[in-house]
């Protein structure tokens, strides 16, 4: 059997998720055309209200520190007008926060009731839910990290017990 050969059922079934997600778009785009104003608003203001970290703001800023860095070691003489470069381009993107935001409001919108926005709002209002966004803000950082390290750690590990089952079965890999 060839290494294509042996790959094959891998990616038939990687083929056939794909077409399954590709199916699914049409759906979701229908339900997105259905969506009630009101339905928007509460969605709208549940993004607003957990926006503690400033999102967009932070994406923006982080995309001209990438640039700038990709850009600074070709011309390091060039340093004080990327500077100015970079700040005007991000001066373009302020005011612009909505359009994304109503993306994602447009998302969470085709995702619950009409009641359950109203309850997610609710919630988020409260001081109870004040906090949980803003520590949200703080700890998705903390918590990627340990995901990073777990998934590194699953995937020597899976691996490596993956190799044990089939040495365990006369197949040496």
């Amino acid at each position: 059997m060839t290494s294509t050969s042996k790959r094959a059922p891998f990616v038939a079934a990687l083929l056939s998720l794909i077409l399954s997600a590709f199916v699914a778009l049409p759906a979701l785009s229908q339900d997105a055309a259905e969506i009630s104003p009101e339905a928007l608003a509460l969605a709208r203001k549940y993004v607003d209200l957990t926006d503690t970290g400033g999102l967009y703001e932070a994406t923006i800023v982080q995309a001209g520190i990438r640039t700038y860095k990709q850009l600074l070691p070709q011309n390091p003489e060039i340093a004080e007008p990327l500077n100015k470069a970079i700040e005007a381009v991000i001066s373009t993107y302020k005011g612009r926060k909505g359009e994304l935001f109503d993306q994602f409001a447009r998302v969470y919108a085709s995702s619950f009731t009409l009641e359950e926005l109203q309850q997610i709002v609710d919630f988020y209002s409260s001081p109870t839910g004040q906090k949980l966004a803003k520590s949200n803000a703080v700890t998705s950082g903390t918590i990627n990290r340990i995901m990073d390290v777990f998934t590194s750690n699953l995937n020597t590990e899976f691996f490596a017990a993956v190799r044990a089952e089939l040495k365990s079965k006369g197949i040496d890999t």
